[in-house]
């Protein structure tokens, strides 16, 4: 087993080798990983069962689905490799030039940050998206995946670096820490001068200790309470399908919905359409809310924790709110800054709501579920940053990128 510090000073080696090179060579290694994680499919399964059985012991089924992978969705990381090729390379591009009146020639040019250390929890796709964004940016990565998906992810970099190494590159390129303990991750936060931005990826717990500990610039990505508000002026018939869409279709990721904010003049007839809707999904409501749907299976009424509760599960939180203001105002006391949405046929009113709101994304008539760098055009994602500085919503190649200047002179002295 490598020891995690070994791996880190591999990986600052590579990074200066990897900025290298060119972007016709970093294309050329990513359509190799692509096709290589199809043709190992069946050892990436392989490892991945047995992720899943030893899993089955203590997660739940809707935490086992962030887990399990199956040959569509090892093609689905495969097309996400693929897709990072085709996008532009970040690296090298000049974002400002400018000549001084004293005859310099001032440019901005993008670069990579170096190393990227990146902290996940059992989602073993992170480990080929993360891979690929870190390379095609020019930055070495080092990947700590959570023990429930270690054998999966060492599967999916083995055959990463074995891609890279076979077309006479550094494999060193893209590194999975060995050692699932506590304190590999401990070695990642406090790698001053090795680590030039940490990312995590998971659950508030494992967010919390990065920023808290790190001692490396660490870039918060968010844990998802997000909010879709169903205004007085709402298309219902878009409402139903936004909601069951943002609740449902895969309840155990950030970007789906945890609390629906309704106004109360339509309360009353919207409600009950929606616990219809939401078959299988289990609704704590506040007192107003509650008063319709009472005695009706999978209705409670809200506890004190519910409205800041990541539910991660097939339950919904439900407020009844005045309005818009009223509705900002929830979301500004509650949101996590993640996703949020408005389904409003009245622009104003959802003019209102976009600029009232302060999250990384802000939705019109639209799921929150669209929150995803593949979505989004990046090809695939790296994280979703809920901060402001540096980066902001999903992360791909250009947030993976700082900048340098270079200046060009003629003899200059100052």
């Amino acid at each position: 087993m490598r020891k995690t510090q070994e791996i880190l000073t591999d990986a600052k080696i590579a990074s200066r080798e990897l900025a290298l090179l060119s972007t016709e060579e970093k294309n050329a290694v990513l359509y190799a990983i692509a096709d290589a994680l199809e043709e190992n499919a069946d050892g990436i399964l392989r490892a991945n069962e047995e992720d899943i059985q030893i899993a089955k012991a203590h997660l739940p089924t809707v935490m086992l689905d962030r887990l399990r992978l199956d040959k569509k969705r090892i093609a689905g990381m495969a097309q996400g490799v693929r897709e990072v090729a085709m996008l532009p390379d970040p690296v090298g591009k000049v974002l400002e030039e400018n000549g001084l009146k004293n005859g310099l020639t001032v440019i901005k040019k993008r670069v990579p940050l170096g190393v990227v250390g990146i902290i996940y929890e059992s989602r073993p796709n992170v480990t080929s998206d993360a891979g690929a964004l870190c390379f095609k940016s020019g930055n070495a990565c080092v990947l700590r995946g959570g023990k429930d998906a270690f054998r999966s992810s060492l599967a999916i970099v083995n055959t990463m670096r074995s891609c890279i190494a076979g077309m006479r590159l550094n494999e060193n390129f893209i590194n999975i820490v060995e050692d699932t303990s506590r304190q590999s991750a401990t070695e990642m936060m406090t790698a001053v001068g090795y680590i030039d931005a940490l990312i995590p990826r998971g659950g508030a717990g494992l967010i919390r200790a990065c920023v808290e500990n790190a001692k490396v610039p660490c870039i918060q990505t968010g844990t998802g309470i997000c909010h879709i508000f169903v205004d007085k002026d709402a298309d219902e018939e878009k409402a139903l399908a936004i909601v069951h869409n943002a609740k449902t279709s895969r309840p155990s990721v950030c970007n789906a919905a945890e609390v629906c904010l309704v106004h109360e003049s339509i309360l009353q007839s919207f409600l009950p359409r929606l616990y219809e809707r939401l078959e299988g999904v289990e609704l704590r409501c506040d007192e107003r809310a509650f008063e319709i749907l009472q005695g009706k299976p999978r209705v409670l009424r809200a506890g004190e924790t519910d409205f800041d509760t990541e539910f991660l599960d097939y339950i919904l939180a439900i407020k009844t709110v005045s309005g818009v203001d009223e509705a900002i105002a929830h979301i500004a006391e509650h949101s996590t800054g993640h996703s949020e949405a408005i389904i409003t046929e009245n622009e104003a009113t959802a003019n209102r709501f976009t600029a009232g709101v302060d999250s990384s994304a802000v939705y019109i008539n639209a799921s929150t579920r669209f929150t995803d760098g593949g979505e989004f055009g990046k090809g695939c994602e790296i994280g979703i940053s809920t901060q402001k500085l540096h980066a902001r919503g999903p992360m791909g190649l250009e947030e993976l990128c700082s900048y340098k200047y270079i200046v060009k002179g003629n003899g200059h002295i100052r």
